[in-house]
């Protein structure tokens, strides 16, 4: 079974027992999250899409840790002009608990 979960903006495609990294989340680490805005739910018999959410439908998941990414250079040029910055963006580490899915 999977579903795709919205988060920080983002869809991510999840089954139970993966790890995904998302917006960082103002949550502390060890704790359980539920995530309700869930988008699409399959399992080997049966896909389940809502319109745009699925109604009493949620993903259960723990905060493993936070963390800052891969810092990615940006850099501005025009004529006489030049400025190079960095950016790190922050995240947060789920592990998925588990999938309930409305009968």
């Amino acid at each position: 079974m999977y579903a795709v979960i919205e988060s920080g903006g983002k869809q991510y495609r999840v089954a139970e027992g993966d790890v995904i990294q998302v917006e960082k989340l103002p949550i502390e680490e060890g704790k359980k999250v539920k995530i309700e805005r869930v988008l699409m739910v399959a399992d080997d018999q049966d896909v389940k899409v809502g319109t745009p959410l699925l109604e009493g439908s949620e993903v259960t998941a723990t905060v493993q840790s936070h963390g800052r990414g891969k810092k990615i250079i940006v850099y501005k040029h025009k004529k006489n002009y030049h400025k190079k910055q960095g950016h790190r963006q922050d995240f947060t580490r789920l592990h998925i608990d588990k999938i309930a899915v409305k009968a």
